[in-house]
C-alpha cells in the first residue's frame, strides 16, 4: 500500500511527454505503488495553445485522456493526473481551468479539482512575469475523495501558499494531500521545502509533492525537489532535479497516533479580529 510521486521535465511535445510518463508510472507500479501523483503540466510545458488542447480533450479528440484511462487500467494504479487544461464539464468551448483529475485503477474518473489560486506574480527570473489567469479560469471548490490508501485532498502548485485551503481539506477528512507543481527555480529555492513540510505538519497529512525539475521551452526553469512528506513533517523521499520515481509507504497507525497525541484539529479555535483602538479615545 505505497504512495508514489513522479518528477518530470516536461517539454512541448505531448506524445513524448506521455511516453515518458508511462515509463515512470510503470516503475512506480513495479515498486508496489497503488497511487501515483504526476506533476503539474505533465503532458505539456511551454505551449501557447492551451485552450485548443483543452477543447480537443473535452470533445474526445485529444490523446491525453484516453492515454490516462488506459494507463491506469493497464497498471492497476490510481493516478493523480497532475494538471490538464480542461474547460468545465459540458462546456467544451469555455476558458480552460488548470484541472487535476483523480483516476482509479479501472480507468474511471473519481474526482476533478480545478486550481483555486492562479499564479499571477512577478518573479526575478528570465521569464519575469507569470499570468496564469490569462490562460485559465479560477476553480471554485475544495475537493476530497476516498482512495484505497486513505482520503485524498487535491491541490495544485500555488495553492501551497494558502494554508486555509489545506486546513479545509483536513476538516473534510483528508489523510493524504496531492500537490502537483511546477514551482519556479527562484521561488522554489526560497520557499518550496519549508512550505511543503509546514503544510504536512499543520494538517498531519502525508503531502505528495510532485514537481517539474529542470529546463523547459521559453527559458523556464523549475525547482524540482519532489518529495513525500509524512504527517510529522519528515521527508521520506526527495529528488532534487531531473526525472524520478519516489515511493514510500503510508503508516496509517502512526498517522492516527500522531493525531491522537497532538489533536490539533480538536484544539482549533475561531476568533474575531479586534477593532483597532485609537490612542486617547474612549471606546466601548
Amino acid at each position: 500500500m505505497s504512495l508514489a510521486v513522479i518528477q518530470m521535465v516536461s517539454q512541448a511535445d505531448v506524445l513524448a511527454n506521455l511516453a515518458q510518463a508511462r515509463l515512470l508510472l510503470e516503475q512506480a507500479a513495479g515498486r508496489g505503488a497503488r497511487l501515483a501523483v504526476l506533476p503539474e503540466n505533465f503532458a505539456a510545458m511551454g505551449r501557447s495553445d492551451l485552450a485548443e488542447l483543452g477543447r480537443c480533450e473535452a470533445v474526445g479528440e485529444g490523446p491525453i485522456l484516453p492515454w490516462l484511462y488506459q494507463t491506469a487500467r493497464d497498471l492497476g494504479l490510481w493516478i493523480v493526473a497532475g494538471t490538464l487544461p480542461l474547460p468545465p464539464d459540458a462546456q467544451p468551448g469555455a476558458k480552460p481551468r488548470a484541472c487535476s483529475l483523480l483516476i482509479d485503477e479501472y480507468g474511471q474518473r473519481v474526482a476533478r479539482y480545478d486550481k483555486l489560486h492562479l499564479f499571477d506574480v512577478e518573479v526575478g527570473d528570465s521569464h519575469g512575469c507569470y499570468r496564469e489567469s490569462d490562460d485559465f479560469a479560477y476553480g471554485e471548490q475544495v475537493v476530497v475523495a476516498d482512495t484505497p490508501l486513505g482520503r485524498l485532498g487535491l491541490t495544485v502548485c500555488y495553492d501551497l501558499r494558502f494554508p486555509e485551503l489545506f486546513s479545509a481539506l483536513r476538516e473534510a477528512g483528508a489523510e493524504l494531500i496531492s500537490l502537483p507543481a511546477a514551482f519556479t527555480a527562484v521561488t522554489g529555492a526560497a520557499h518550496w521545502q519549508v512550505l511543503t513540510r509546514a503544510r504536512a505538519i499543520e494538517t498531519q497529512c502525508y503531502v505528495l509533492a510532485a514537481g517539474q525539475g529542470g529546463s523547459h521551452p521559453g527559458g523556464r526553469e523549475t525547482f524540482g525537489h519532489s518529495a513525500i512528506i509524512d504527517p510529522w513533517g519528515r521527508v521520506l523521499a526527495e529528488q532534487a532535479a531531473g526525472q524520478a520515481v519516489l515511493v514510500a509507504a503510508r503508516d496509517a497507525a502512526e498517522q492516527a497516533a500522531i493525531r491522537q497525541r497532538m489533536p490539533v484539529a480538536r484544539h482549533k479555535r475561531f476568533f474575531a479580529t479586534a477593532e483597532p483602538r485609537l490612542p486617547g479615545v474612549e471606546q466601548s
